[in-house]
């Protein structure tokens, strides 16, 4: 009951949607609410009382500040009754960051590791270097990478549903407000939907973000890429009509996943991946293929 008490109220479920776009203090929800700290800061202990959101004390320009963050990005209410049973075969896996296949990029770009920089910025010959398998981000202005997918599926199955996820923004540092990025993507070279990255909130450092990483690119938003039966979502909004049937999962062939931001596109802000160990989600891209018999 507590929990669902926190959705009777239109502020409580306005932070809720800040905290999804990133972290912030107190000072900076009071104004984007224009209320009061102490109101702000009643309506945050009931939402970490249900476990929505948790948050920390840090030091900030004038002393301790208590930055919040979003610990729930989605819940599922269940009704009383028979439970559907699933009876799909599932498909689940990781695919790392720097596992991309193929790649054409222009600058600014680079990569990087849980522990230091791979090469040089701005010099897109080091996508090549083989220590890119073990980027834990990666950047670029325009073109595209491409991660060879594997397909499990038997002989005798067909695929139902094909979901994807990602820690995603823009190539410009999250800081920079009013810098939204067109970021294309294509599975099977079936275009599957545009989505723009807004560029409107300030940046905070990633809670995976390492220590040492110096520039201001720190985080990015979650997003879920679906492709089913009825055609294609991003998180849960559809985007185009393309469907499972429509990118052609046979036995026995490898499913291409591909990134893009164009030169051309009305908003070329350029693209940057964080995977484990870097920004507010601690995954790389995350690969669920459910097929029937």
């Amino acid at each position: 009951m507590q929990f669902l008490e926190c959705f009777s109220s239109p502020t409580r479920v306005r932070i809720i949607e800040l905290l999804g776009s990133g972290p912030m203090n107190i000072k900076s929800l009071s104004e984007a609410l224009a209320i009061k700290s102490p109101i702000v800061t009643r309506h945050i202990q009931r939402l970490q009382e249900a476990g929505i959101i948790r948050s920390e004390t840090i030091a900030g320009k004038r002393g301790l500040q208590k930055l919040c963050y979003l610990q729930l990005s989605q819940a599922t209410l269940h009704f009383k009754g028979v439970p559907a049973i699933d009876t799909r075969k599932k498909y689940a896996f990781s695919i790392p960051i720097g596992h991309y296949s193929a790649y054409e990029i222009k600058p600014t770009c680079g990569l990087a590791s849980e522990t230091s920089m791979i090469g040089m910025c701005d010099d897109p010959r080091y996508f090549a270097d083989p220590e890119h398998v073990a980027a834990k981000a990666l950047w670029f202005g325009s073109g595209y990478v491409e991660y060879r997918i594997p397909n499990y599926m038997i002989a005798n199955e067909q695929p139902d549903s094909l979901e994807l996820s990602m820690e995603i923004c823009s190539e410009t540092p999250c800081a920079v407000n009013h810098y939204p990025s067109d970021i294309m993507f294509t599975i099977n070279d079936a275009p599957i939907g545009v989505w723009t990255y807004p560029g409107d909130f300030g940046g905070v450092r990633g809670v995976y973000t390492p220590e040492w990483w110096y520039k201001n690119i720190h985080y990015g938003l979650m997003k879920t890429i679906r492709v089913n039966q009825e055609g294609s979502f991003i998180d849960g909004v559809r985007v185009s009509d393309t469907t499972i049937n429509d990118l052609q999962l046979t036995y026995g062939k490898e499913i291409l996943f591909r990134i893009s931001c164009s030169a051309t596109a009305k908003n070329c802000g350029g693209v940057t991946l964080f995977g484990s160990g870097f920004g507010n989600y601690n995954q790389d891209i995350d690969v669920v293929l459910r097929c029937r018999p």
